[in-house]
């Protein structure tokens, strides 16, 4: 899908993740560990590596089954990351996790604690982006950039959440389609996953469209910012106009599944009319057994910061709330490559 951009086509390029150092992302939570318990959560420093892959190579190391490590989400293979793991070990010492080493993956600092890590389960992340072979001005590449901070982007699911040339994207329509039976629950969770991403994805496309990505409009789902706390919104007053002016509250999109749309109207309307045009999607995802959801349209980025540290590289930094992608920022500011 071409997903329409809200700040305009970038007039610079650049090459990203010339090598995995490029593009660093490390978890940021919510909350302290209670250093006791039957769960041994992992601070995990990962090289080009998937996160499930390192999931069950965990699970080797402790001698226990997959099922017995969590984590709180997918990171990007083709960076450098630093996420907790947390791995089941009731009444058994941990092993030593120096030994062994893997030229993937360093186990940094071990803890315990009295509960398991659980997706999602995190405030956000933090990222570090190179972009290197930079062609564009400088001066209009922060103007830019400011403007994003100061306004958002539209919430896109990124690439990733699509599989390798959206292999996810099309594994979903075979499985819900019933053209494909898959009996991995993690696979399974992931093609869903992808069909809710498109969906999601097609309504805030026409938004943007639109210019109402980052507007309220009567009938609207308005989420609290920094919770996924939403309320309906029948009429829009001057003072709920403010609030989303000031980024308080945020329009809303569905994730869809089984159950009533959150939002009424014109709204509801052009969900249900998107949805339509992807008939698979939008029924095998009620009989899945998901209910429907809602995900903030508007992005904001926090503690962000620009360098040029040569005349054709950039060093971004900032942080993001759980569940948003870099890459969705980073396509409102330049055009990439690999």
């Amino acid at each position: 899908m071409n997903l329409p951009r809200a700040h305009g086509p970038p007039a610079a390029s650049g090459r990203l993740r010339a090598a995995p150092e490029d593009f660093q992302v490390r978890e940021v939570m919510s909350f302290t560990l209670d250093g006791a318990g039957e769960h041994v959560w992992l601070w995990v420093r990962k090289r080009a590596a998937n996160t499930d892959w390192v999931a069950r190579r965990l699970a080797q190391r402790a001698g226990v089954s997959p099922g017995a490590v969590s984590y709180a989400g997918l990171k990007d293979r083709h960076a450098v990351t630093e996420q907790w793991f947390s791995v089941h070990l009731p009444g058994q010492a941990a092993p030593d996790w120096a030994t062994d080493p893997d030229p993937d993956f360093t186990v940094l600092n071990a803890v315990r604690h009295s509960r398991k890590l659980r997706r999602g389960a995190l405030r956000g992340n933090a990222f570090r982006l190179i972009v290197r072979e930079l062609e564009g001005d400088p001066a209009e590449l922060m103007e830019r950039f400011q403007r994003i901070v100061a306004t958002g982007v539209p919430h896109y699911f990124g690439e990733q959440r699509f599989g390798r040339e959206g292999g996810n994207r099309e594994r979903a329509e075979a499985l819900l389609s019933g053209r494909e039976r898959v009996r991995d629950r993690h696979q399974r969770g992931l093609y869903l996953s992808a069909a809710r991403a498109e969906l999601f994805n097609a309504v805030l496309a026409r938004r943007v469209a639109a210019g109402t990505w980052n507007a309220a409009l009567p009938g609207e789902a308005l989420m609290l910012a920094g919770s996924h706390s939403h309320f309906a919104a029948e009429e829009v007053d001057e003072t709920l106009r403010q609030r989303v002016a000031t980024f308080d509250l945020h329009p809303t999109g569905p994730l869809w599944g089984a159950g009533e749309l959150r939002s009424s109207g014109s709204v509801r309307e052009l969900e249900e009319e998107v949805a339509a045009t992807l008939p698979i999607f939008r029924d095998g995802l009620a009989a899945a057994g998901l209910t429907q959801e809602r995900r903030a349209l508007r992005l904001m980025v926090q503690d962000a910061t620009l360098e040029f540290p040569a005349p054709d590289v950039a060093a971004l930094s900032f942080t993001l709330p759980a569940g948003a992608y870099a890459t969705t920022v980073l396509r409102e500011w330049v055009e990439t490559r690999a």
